[in-house]
């Protein structure tokens, strides 16, 4: 620095250039070496996407173990837990399956007015069979339904959609009927809904199988909830479709052709399921057929 009396200089340093990017940076509580700068930008960028999938994950998971908290602030299903929860997990136990990792999947038959339930640990592959229930009373026949009060149990594949735990039927699981199928097979107008498998011994379209078995049902259905599985997968028959039953359907229903197209249709997931004891990814066709993959 040099002085004129009045003003003091600072004479220009002739080190002084312009700063090349540095060859490390510190991102986030890391050193990454031999980068440029916008390098190190885009390190950042990729750790925050990182720790948004994280968080957004974390949430998910977070809802799932919420869902039976929230499902116990009602009463009935308090008291459900409170009489069955020990069945349930003997149950589980003598099928070395686990309630916090477990995941159910249900077949229903309508000829022999069983509920058959299968269950597996979120990493197994195949499904074993767990338990079934009677179902105590029934309307309708075999075959689908295809319109509001014709007093049909569906047939075909479903998932339970709903958990109503103040149910007029003491607890229901609402199944996602109409589906696709149902809506192009059925030909338009109004198809009903609100199809349920619940308490009580009463139906017009639903499955009931008592108080008492809808509380064990229930459980399970929520545990595997918890767990997060979305969509409980619900299949449902007209009947078993490897014996006598069937035989006799389709000689008692030999001139019902779209009806014999559907169960040949119907018998596709069946077999798909018996042949290796997993559920398939079920999707319709622009006619309305079901169509099964892995």
């Amino acid at each position: 620095m040099y002085s004129n009396g009045n003003r003091i200089f600072k004479k220009k340093d002739p080190s002084n250039k312009p700063q090349v990017p540095s060859s490390k940076g510190f991102v986030h509580g890391i050193w990454f070496f031999n980068v440029s700068q916008r390098e190190i930008v885009l390190l950042s960028v990729l750790f925050i996407i990182s720790a948004m999938i994280i968080s957004i994950e974390g949430g998910d998971a977070q809802n799932a173990e919420n869902f039976k908290e929230k499902q116990m602030k009602y009463e009935r299903v308090k008291n459900a837990f409170r009489e069955k929860e020990k069945t349930v997990n003997e149950m589980l136990a003598a099928k070395n399956l686990s309630a916090v990792r477990l995941e159910i999947f249900v077949r229903i038959f309508k000829t022999e007015k069983k509920v058959e339930v299968w269950g597996k640990n979120r990493e197994d592959s195949v499904f074993i069979p767990l338990t079934d229930y009677d179902i105590c009373t029934s309307s309708g026949s075999v075959g689908p339904k295809r319109k509001q009060g014709d007093g049909q149990v569906p047939e075909g594949f479903y998932h339970i959609e709903r958990f109503n735990p103040v149910s007029n039927f003491h607890l229901s699981l609402g199944i996602n009927y109409p589906d696709k199928s149902d809506r192009i097979l059925g030909g338009g107008g109004n198809l009903g809904g609100d199809i349920f498998i619940h308490g009580n011994c009463v139906s017009i379209g639903c499955i009931p199988i008592t108080d008492d078995k809808i509380k064990e049902l229930y459980i399970l259905a929520v545990e595997s909830r918890n767990n997060g599985q979305e969509k409980i997968p619900v299949h449902i028959f007209p009947c078993r479709m490897d014996g006598s039953e069937f035989e006799g359907l389709k000689k008692e229903y030999a001139t019902y052709n779209k009806l014999l197209e559907f169960w040949q249709n119907v018998k596709e997931g069946w077999d798909y399921f018996e042949n290796g004891k997993k559920v398939p990814i079920v999707s319709v066709d622009g006619s309305g057929k079901y169509k099964f993959r892995p």
